[in-house]
């Protein structure tokens, strides 16, 4: 009778055995040993909740470290895009931040951005000029908020800014790559001859309001400063043929390229034949025509430096008409002066 006790207690010790110390009711463990078993279950319960919760709070910190990092990263690209994009994108394709980016050199005469300039600017870019569908640099000068612009007849033109417009803009500034086109001989701009490629402008900058201090004494109303672009971002051939009935035929070629390092170079020529404007009386005076050569090199110095050489010459006919005051009647007497050759040459 003894002798399957014997065995049943040997199965039921090697129940408890394999079951491991998940058995309270195994009678082969003392209650001192139960409960020492569930404390030590206990504190490795808690060293794991510890270590994991250690564990989430160090990849959440990773994870906000990260975030910030690429918020900044992407800021510095964001503004270094603004940077590159603020001078040749279109302004329609440009953000709040873009728009106030882009450099000017008209007010102070060094490059600064739009938004630090103290002044009432206004900037014409490249894009503009191509989408306006403009032939002569006066019909660019439409487009600008605060300019006036009346043509006279088909090559004159009253350009003024603030209501005080004349034909030779005495009281405006006007710049060519921020060389004055003031001719001190009549004291004014003759518009008909001030000519380029409108391709190659970079952007016209207009300052409306009293611009003396910086620039002299003929920026009485404003100063309009018409930018070209760099020689090396005109390399490669150009050419433009357009026609109408008043523009009869504009055409133009340019070629740019580089020789040695840092020395950009381009040439273009330019021709126009105008027609006459509608007259009552039949006449065609303002009738007119135009050749143009020019070019230019820009070669970079040591010490962010540039050399810049630039030169154009043009003859053309053109004709206008004069009004001659007398004391005795007829007070006013009208002449139509025949188209005359003009020719200019010019190195800057």
């Amino acid at each position: 009778m003894h002798l399957p006790n014997a065995g049943s207690n040997r199965v039921l010790s090697l129940l408890c055995s394999g079951l491991g110390q998940r058995t309270p009711t195994c009678p082969t463990l003392p209650r001192r040993q139960r409960l020492r078993a569930r404390r030590e279950r206990a504190k490795a319960l808690s060293a794991s909740r510890v270590a994991i919760s250690t564990l989430g709070i160090l990849v959440v910190r990773t994870l906000v470290v990260l975030l910030i990092w690429g918020a900044a990263a992407g800021q510095c690209r964001s503004g270094e895009d603004a940077s590159q994009q603020s001078v040749g994108s279109p302004l329609t394709q440009l953000s709040l931040e873009q728009l106030g980016n882009v450099e000017i050199t008209s007010a102070s005469k060094e490059p600064e951005e739009v938004w630090n300039t103290p002044a009432a600017i206004y900037v014409l870019t490249q894009e503009d000029i191509r989408r306006s569908g403009a032939t002569t640099i006066p019909e660019l000068l439409r487009l600008l908020p605060g300019v006036e612009v009346a043509r006279i007849d088909s090559d004159h033109w009253a350009v003024g800014i603030r209501g005080f417009g004349s034909q030779f803009s005495k009281s405006v500034l006007v710049l060519i790559d921020g060389r004055s086109i003031y001719s001190p001989l009549f004291a004014g701009v003759y518009w008909q001859v001030q000519d380029t490629l409108l391709e190659d402008i970079d952007r016209i900058e207009v300052i409306r309001g009293p611009g003396g201090t910086i620039w002299g004494a003929n920026a009485v109303n404003g100063v309009i400063n018409i930018i070209t672009k760099s020689a090396k971002d005109t390399h490669g051939t150009l050419a433009t043929l357009s026609g109408g009935n008043v523009d009869q035929g504009i055409g133009g070629v340019r070629y740019g390229g580089a020789k040695g390092q840092g020395l950009d170079y381009r040439i273009y020529g330019k021709g126009f034949i105008r027609g006459p404007e509608f007259h009552p009386d039949g006449s065609n005076f303002d009738h007119w025509k135009m050749g143009q050569l020019g070019f230019r090199a820009d070669w970079a110095l040591p010490d962010a430096d540039t050399l810049t050489v630039q030169g154009d010459i043009y003859q053309g006919l053109d004709g206008e008409r004069v009004q001659v005051s007398s004391y005795s009647p007829p007070s006013i007497i009208t002449i139509h002066c025949c188209p005359v050759k003009s020719r200019r040459e010019s190195v800057g």
